[in-house]
């Protein structure tokens, strides 16, 4: 399976492990699957450090490098195609972030990691819970 890790998906593997599913955490650790992270959430997770959402002793960039290094991450570009079908996906809400995680997994075929509600429901993709 190909793995799209939601934001909070990304941070709870590697800092709060016990937050994912027993479901989740064997999708994560199998060989079988392959791990995708959008630069969305690279963006994401130091919004969180900023704005002190995530209580870190190191500096921001330094926390996110060595995050992006702690697995074998595929990089899903952002790409005009992910921009496109950002606007054109029917999501409930409007939050960015969510639209372009979104439209990643529809352009690039991944199933969506989450524990976001507004994001499960949503047409044209595949979600893994993580509930």
């Amino acid at each position: 399976m190909r793995l799209l890790l939601d934001t909070h998906i990304w941070i709870w593997s590697l800092i709060e492990p016990v937050q994912l599913t027993a479901d989740v955490r064997a999708a994560l650790e199998s060989d079988d699957n392959e791990l995708w992270l959008s630069p969305i959430s690279t963006w994401e997770a130091l919004l969180l450090v900023e704005r002190g959402r995530i209580s870190v002793e190191e500096e921001p960039q330094a926390l996110v490098s060595r995050m992006l290094k702690a697995g074998p991450f595929r990089e899903a570009s952002l790409t005009h195609a992910v921009a496109q079908e950002s606007r054109r996906l029917s999501l409930e809400h409007a939050d960015p972030a969510d639209r372009f995680l979104a439209a990643t997994a529809v352009v690039y075929d991944l199933t969506l990691v989450t524990a976001d509600a507004r994001l499960l429901d949503g047409p044209g993709y595949r979600t893994l819970v993580n509930r």
